[in-house]
């Protein structure tokens, strides 16, 4: 765990675009970054967005299969058990 040293920190804390993964990010930004990096603020919190963002994009599993009722998934069950066994039965 690192401690934070100094008077007094600049940080951006950006709401999460999904809440399913985190509430909010805290970037602390680089006094450089504020005193002569030719940065300037909406730039420093549009990069903080972007970064919170792709983190989401990137940790969000997509979905393989639409979402159905269990019911329709029993049923594609029974389906698949019933067609296995007559081909056991003729084909064998």
């Amino acid at each position: 765990m690192e401690v934070v040293k100094g008077v007094s920190r600049r940080v951006i804390v950006i709401k999460s675009p999904d809440r399913h993964l985190f509430e909010e990010a805290i970037f602390i930004v680089k006094e450089e970054a504020l005193r002569g990096g030719g940065v300037t603020g909406d730039e420093i919190i549009k990069q903080a967005q972007e970064v919170a963002d792709n983190y989401v994009r990137y940790h969000i599993k997509k979905r393989r299969l639409p979402r159905l009722p269990a019911p329709a998934f029993a049923a594609f069950g029974a389906a698949a058990t019933a067609l296995a066994w007559v081909l056991a039965l003729y084909v064998l």
